[in-house]
Order: C-alpha cells, then structure tokens, then sequence
C-alpha cells in the first residue's frame, strides 16, 4: 500500500518547484490533482523538445497526477474548487503573494470550507517583507542568497549554477517537508496551517556554513575561497588532458594517498594549505593531472580510497554502473512515453512506484469532479459556462 494514498493534493503549481515538490508526493502515492487554468494550462507542457504531445520535461515533473482544467476567476469555477477543497488535504500554490486572496481562495476561506487543510504557497521572497510581490526566477534568487558569489574565483563573472538550486532545493524540498510536517500536526490535532516557502530563504539556509565564517570574523568568504568551493587543493575540480576530476580528499589520509599516487608525497601535508603554499600545490597536482587522460587517471586511481571522480557529463551518468544498479533511469514504456528519473527516495516498506503517465490537459476535469458530487447536467452547465475545459 503506498505510504501516502490516502492524501489528496490539489495543485495549482506551474513549471519547475511546485511539480517538483508535488511529483515526490504523487509517487508515493497521494492523489495529486493538477488544476490548470481554461487557457492551455502549465506552460510546462509546451516547452520543447516534445514527446508524445508534450515536453519531455513535463511527463517526469507529472507522472501520477491527473488534470482538472477549470477557471479559478469563473465564480462556478471557483465554487467547484472550493468543493475540492473540502475534500482535500493540502493545496500547493505558487502564485505572488495576494492571488489567492483576489481569487477568492485564500487561507482563509479555505480554512473555512476545510478546518484540516495544509495550504502550502512556494514564492521566491516569502508572503511578507518588500519584495514579497517582486518578480524572480532561480538566477536571481541565488544571487540575492549569495550563493553565486561562492564558487568560481575572485576576478571572474560568477558561474551560472547548472542546476535550478532554488527552484528544486529552496523551493521544492523544503515545501515537501514543510508538507508533510503539517499534515502530521493536522493528523494530532484536526488543524491545519499556512506554510510559507521562500526560495532565498531556503537558499540561504543552505549556505549556513559559509555564512558562519561571516558570523564568526565579520568577512564573507571570497569568491572560490571557501574550503568547500575550491580555496584548497584537496577539494576543487582539476583538468586532465580531456576532461576534468573532481578531487575531494578532505581528509588527510585521502589527500595523503592521492598525492602519493600522483607521485607528488612531498605535498602530504598541503591538502588544505592557503596563499603561495596551496597556490603552488594546486599548480604541481593540476601538472601532473594534465599529463594524462580522464580515463587514463581513472584507471590508474581505481582501487584507491582517495575520493576523486570524473566529472560526468548527463550522458555518461546514466550509463554509470552505480545509477544503472540503482535504478535511476526509468526506461520507455510500461505507461512511460520517455525515459525518466527514478526515484531518489527509497523506503523498505512503502516505496515510490510509476503508476500512471503524466496526465493531458484536462484528462481527469469530469472524473475528478465527478467525485467531489457534480452530475452530468451540473458538469454541462459548468462547460457552457467557461468555468471548465
């Protein structure tokens, strides 16, 4: 029996953080309902390259959900959601602070129809201080967390983060935890709550060791200065002849090996020196490094405990034994239209499944609202009257 199936969602998320956070839900189980507006719904969904009708980041973000199209600014529109809601157990939003209010769906009025309901907002500032209305996507808010600043070197433009970190950690994992602890409260004491999920902030709590240097001396970490973002030459991303390591040998005994292997013992004890001395064991260990090919230090490095990996492309990621063995790539078919990510999060009892394809818009509008006490004629008067697609 999966862990959540008896939890019901209604989702009002676009994109990137609210699908994130309710895909994680929806695998183990809960009913996630996908409500889109009457005009095309997740922009998600059009974004190319497309598979089967869709994007192929849509079908991975949206399995196991189903699709209400319905149109929140309709007064039926909104009257049928308030409906769901009674019968609900979390909302998920991620509209600027205010929408809900001026769409007649706030807190408030959710918590009347439904005293147990978890309303969940995911925004990049919060719902309170002055930029709380302010328009962002994830670039912004890891600068405004000072995230960007962390890597790279001082002198050069900052790197753009690979992955949306906002978006999916300060965002989507806090808002799923965040979740799941107010359902607890509410399973204890019959009430929910309103949780307010900002993106900076989450970023920010990320950066928590970083900010203690700051708390602890009054300076900021430099660009790339950090132990952990490549100031010392036991931790960093080195060149070799056509590619790149990544060299985490933190500890001495890991430093002490690699060195040793690289034929460079006198630098045992440099794996976290500063100034000239780790300038100069960074330029000795990069020396050697680009004598030979990735694959060539691969080999030579196998066996070894001295924490050093390639730095993978996506590509040769899904071909590596390790994820292959954890059953990270879900492969086309059996329901799936592409190859997806599997799942991260693995229970003895009560694991994540693939239950069913990511849903077309609007697939479930008279089946979900069926269940929430609407006949045909009633669904009838709802689609003449624009309030459904």
């Amino acid at each position: 029996m999966p862990a959540l199936d008896d939890v019901r969602v209604l989702d009002l998320t676009r994109l990137l953080p609210g699908p994130f956070c309710t895909v994680m839900l929806a695998d183990f189980g809960a009913d996630v309902i996908k409500v889109e507006d009457t005009a095309g719904g997740d922009y998600m969904r059009w974004m190319p390259p497309l598979v089967d009708e869709y994007s192929a980041m849509f079908h991975p973000l949206n399995r196991n959900k189903r699709s209400l199209a319905i149109d929140l600014k309709n007064p039926l529109g909104r009257e049928a959601f308030l409906r769901l809601a009674a019968t609900a157990d979390v909302v998920v939003e991620s509209f600027r602070p205010g929408v809900m209010d001026r769409l007649g769906i706030g807190f408030g009025v959710l918590r009347e129809a439904n005293p147990r309901l978890v309303l969940c907002s995911i925004s990049g500032y919060g719902q309170d201080g002055p930029f709380r209305a302010r328009a962002g996507h994830d670039l912004g808010y890891a600068a405004v967390a000072g995230v960007l600043l962390l890597g790279g070197s001082a002198g050069d433009a900052p790197a753009m983060p690979g992955l949306q970190v906002g978006d999916l950690g300060g965002g989507a994992l806090d808002a799923a935890l965040a979740i799941m602890i107010a359902l607890h409260h509410a399973a204890r004491t019959g009430v929910g709550q309103h949780c307010d999920i900002s993106m900076v902030d989450g970023l920010i709590s990320w950066a928590g060791v970083h900010a203690s240097q700051l708390f602890a001396t009054g300076d900021p970490p430099t660009p790339g200065g950090g132990m952990l973002t490549g100031g010392y030459p036991c931790y960093r991303i080195y060149g070799c002849a056509d590619g790149y390591l990544a060299v985490g040998a933190l500890e001495p005994k890991f430093w002490r090996e690699f060195v040793e292997l690289l034929g460079l013992p006198e630098l045992a004890g440099s794996g976290l020196a500063d100034g000239e001395e780790g300038r100069q064991t960074i330029a000795s260990v990069q020396a050697v490094l680009h004598m030979r090919t990735r694959a060539q230090w691969e080999e030579a490095l196998s066996g070894h405990d001295v924490c050093v990996e390639p730095v993978l492309d996506i590509g040769e990621t899904f071909e590596h034994p390790q994820v292959r063995s954890r059953g990270m790539r879900l492969d086309a078919g059996a329901g799936r239209p592409t190859a997806q990510t599997g799942f991260p999060i693995r229970l003895g009892e009560t694991p994540a499944g693939y239950r069913r394809a990511a849903p077309r818009y609007g697939e479930h509008t008279e089946e979900v609202l069926t269940e929430a006490g609407y006949d045909a004629g009633e669904l009838a008067s709802l689609r003449a009257a624009g309030a459904i697609a």
